[in-house]
């Protein structure tokens, strides 16, 4: 009878893989909610983007020039006049 106990409840157990669709079902869930996480990082870098350009666009609208432009002064250094020094 023991026997018919013990072969019963291993068919039975090979009948529910409901455990090990949930412990997939969780790693799933696990690694998609890390792709979710770095998608809103992403989004919030671009977003921050947009704001700091939008306040170039009032600028640009109150009259303001560029904002974090260097300007375009580029001196001419003329060292071809300098005599060289021969030992």
């Amino acid at each position: 009878m023991k026997k018919y106990l013990k072969s019963f409840w291993n068919w039975l157990k090979d009948l529910t893989t409901l455990d090990e669709s949930a412990a997939e079902l969780y790693g799933e869930v696990k690694s998609r909610a890390k792709e979710v996480k770095k998608e809103f990082d992403d989004v919030k870098k671009a977003t921050k983007n947009v704001v700091n350009q939008s306040k170039d666009v009032v600028g640009a609208v109150k009259g303001n020039k560029k904002r974090g432009r260097k300007p375009n002064y580029k001196t001419k250094t003329n060292n071809s006049n300098k005599k060289k020094k021969w030992n």
